[in-house]
């Protein structure tokens, strides 16, 4: 697979009697060991389901870091050769490891397909990508039954470009494949609020690139399309276009209007992607709850 070349972009913005009639002796002890028997022909494989069970979850890692279903996991993340590329981009040091976070609903079996949604923030108010996980998708996501993942640097970066949120995404991405066995083929969407909104532009096809199965983008409070450029850039492939396409508006949102949002969706329309809605809301610069779950709903059923 060819690597493509970074992009130097910066974006911001849930007992019976005997015959007789009198019980025997012999009946009468017999009766108790029967219903014990019976007891524990029921308890017992009920005991050995909860035991495995509950070893399993036990057993959980992410990242080698033990967790327990419906909780956060943070873990330090090697980078890959080609991450480490991405993350020096714009003068940065290339950090030792990535941070992963990886939020799981309380009935998280990793033997089973999930649904993962991936988060990329703005990068205004040095904000990263964990903090818009918890702060924006993790409630409504784990409610719709997702796994949420954010990857981010240990510290902020000195130049917070599109390349340095690839590269820490890909590495957040890379950790979650060898935790879960068969986790490649999980189906993954991508989100993002305002400057985020921008920066999926260049994850959401960076990662299909790099063999993700992307099934979903959204994107809130974004005025400028960053996802044509991120297609013709980075090349995901002709199937990418086939890509479904959340963009969600507030109607008292200055910041990103609901003018400037329906010019993304046009641009992105023009560049050749097909399945493309827009729902808007009563509300500022802000993430939409609702927006969210009707999002999340949509990918899921197109994803089947």
């Amino acid at each position: 697979m060819m690597e493509a070349r970074p992009v130097e972009v910066r974006f911001g913005e849930d007992t019976g009697p005997s015959r007789t009639g009198i019980s025997s002796r012999r009946d009468a002890y017999a009766t108790p060991s029967r219903v014990l028997l019976l007891i524990s022909l029921v308890l017992i494989p009920n005991l050995i389901s909860t035991f495995d069970v509950d070893a399993a979850a036990a057993s959980l890692t992410f990242g080698g870091v033990p967790f327990s279903p419906g909780s956060n996991v943070q873990a330090n993340v090697p980078l890959s050769a080609l991450e480490k590329s991405y993350a020096g981009q714009g003068g940065n040091p290339v950090p030792a490891n990535a941070v992963a976070v990886l939020a799981t609903p309380a009935n998280f079996d990793p033997t089973k397909s999930w649904p993962v949604l991936v988060i990329c923030s703005t990068s205004d108010f040095k904000r990263q990508n964990r903090n818009d996980l918890v702060d924006f998708y993790r409630r409504v996501g784990l409610a719709d039954g997702w796994v949420l993942l954010a990857g981010d640097g240990p510290q902020h970066a000195k130049s917070d470009n599109v390349a340095w949120r690839e590269s820490m995404t890909l590495a957040a991405v890379d950790a979650l494949h060898r935790s879960f066995r068969g986790s490649e083929k999980w189906p993954m969407a991508c989100a993002g609020f305002s400057g985020g909104g921008k920066g999926v532009g260049y994850v959401a096809p960076f990662l299909a690139r790099n063999g993700c199965r992307i099934t979903g983008i959204y994107m809130t409070g974004a005025n400028e399309d960053h996802l044509s450029d991120g297609y013709a850039k980075l090349q995901p492939g002709a199937d990418f276009l086939n890509t479904p396409i959340y963009v969600s508006g507030g109607h008292e949102d200055r910041i990103a209007t609901l003018e400037q949002q329906y010019a993304v969706v046009g641009s992105i329309k023009r560049t050749g992607f097909k399945r493309i809605r827009i729902g808007t809301f009563r509300g500022a610069h802000e993430v939409n709850d609702a927006q969210t779950s009707i999002a999340l709903h949509w990918f899921r059923e197109l994803a089947k």
